[in-house]
């Protein structure tokens, strides 16, 4: 039976709960007027694996968008957010550590000008460079222990009445006719109002979505702990080789990276993790025990009784960069129901976390707002051309 939804408070389904799924949710749960529920195959709370990416980011928050102006919109957005969530007494401190991030460059990049916001940002004097750095440059951001803002996020959400419900979705339509309650069991139901995909690398398969430009970037870290660590540090180098390292606020660091498009291996390879180690301590010899340090140069034979664990994970590449539009579907019986992508965010995932949903919920409102145009089955949205990192 099909209860009537309340003229003020509408449905919304949020399919996906990484990082941006969570965030979105959040955000629209925000507003007061919608009763948001994500549906989810795998949460936070869940074991680690490859199939939830947003457990193995860094993640600190150091801009990529360069000339890519919507990029950068959504990552100075989520900059914001996060800085003032990090704050003294903020609603989410113990999730973050404040600290300076240097970046040093080996490749063609002559300037930053993308960082220029960023707190404290001054570029580095030839003497500080190291390595194959040919320019370097500094500022203040914040790193996240992304396992604790996840659930952060998801606690949140349920404190404020939000519903989760975990689902192994095959298509959009599932949800369109009954809402969740084929999968909750419910003899009554609401209609949903809309649907937001936020569903990452799942994008690929899921039905009604089924986008081939999604494709996985395969990432592999090490991490370690290290809390003598309130600094990080990035090489980027000619060819693309991408070092880093992340501290958190909880005294690990994570170590990384790789970028592999359309990898799928599903866990570390030991090989690799022979080489992030080695990259990372020559990037950042501090990293070694201090008492290891006293009298010689570290090796990564100093490393060992301090790694926690390798890990990997799948990130959400699109050709194209992150999908935020609008697309129509019939319901039965209903008519057209709105359907707000938000998803391809790459290795973006946290640093564009909440200047996507700010637009996602744009495109929400705006949909409910007008109602399906008469060339419904055509798209509306923002694309951009920024694949993601």
């Amino acid at each position: 039976m099909a209860l009537s939804n309340d003229n003020q408070v509408k449905e919304i389904i949020v399919i996906g709960a990484g990082v941006v799924g969570l965030t979105t949710a959040l955000k629209i749960q925000e507003q007061g007027t919608y009763r948001v529920t994500i549906v989810a195959e795998t949460f936070p709370t869940d074991p680690k694996s490859s199939r939830y990416t947003s457990h193995w980011a860094g993640a600190h928050h150091v801009s990529h968008a360069y000339d890519d102006q919507r990029q950068r919109k959504l990552d100075q957005d989520t900059f914001h957010a996060l800085w003032k969530l990090s704050e003294p007494g903020g609603a989410a401190e113990g999730c973050f550590l404040r600290h300076t991030q240097t970046e040093y460059r080996g490749d063609d990049l002559t300037d930053a000008e993308w960082l220029h916001y960023m707190p404290d940002f001054k570029y580095l004097d030839t003497n500080e460079l190291r390595g194959p750095a040919k320019i370097g440059f500094s500022f203040s951001t914040v790193t996240m222990n992304t396992p604790a803002y996840l659930n952060w996020l998801l606690s949140s959400f349920l404190a404020k009445n939000g519903t989760i419900i975990r689902v192994s979705l095959q298509h959009i339509s599932q949800l369109l006719e009954r809402g969740t309650s084929p999968y909750t069991g419910a003899h009554s139901y609401r209609d949903v109002d809309a649907i937001v995909v936020c569903a990452g690398l799942g994008a690929r398969s899921l039905g009604g979505v089924e986008d081939n430009d999604v494709y996985p970037i395969r990432g592999q870290t090490v991490l370690l702990r290290a809390p003598w660590i309130k600094f990080g540090r990035t090489m980027t180098e000619a060819d693309g080789t991408y070092t880093y390292t992340m501290p958190r606020s909880n005294g690990d660091v994570l170590c990384g990276g790789t970028r592999v498009p359309n990898d799928w291996y599903p866990v570390p390879r030991p090989e690799i993790t022979e080489d992030i180690l080695a990259r990372a301590l020559q990037l950042t010899p501090e990293l070694a025990p201090p008492q290891t340090r006293v009298d010689r140069d570290p090796t990564i034979e100093d490393l060992r009784s301090i790694i926690i664990e390798p890990g990997c994970g799948l990130r959400p590449g699109r050709n194209g960069g992150i999908r935020l539009e609008v697309e129509w579907f019939d319901a039965p019986a209903r008519g057209k129901v709105p359907v707000v992508y938000n998803y391809g965010h790459s290795g973006y995932g946290f640093l564009s976390s909440w200047g996507s949903a700010n637009m996602a919920l744009d495109l929400l409102e705006g949909a409910l707002t007008s109602g399906a145009p008469t060339n419904a089955d055509i798209s509306v949205g923002h694309p951009s051309g920024n694949p993601g990192n």
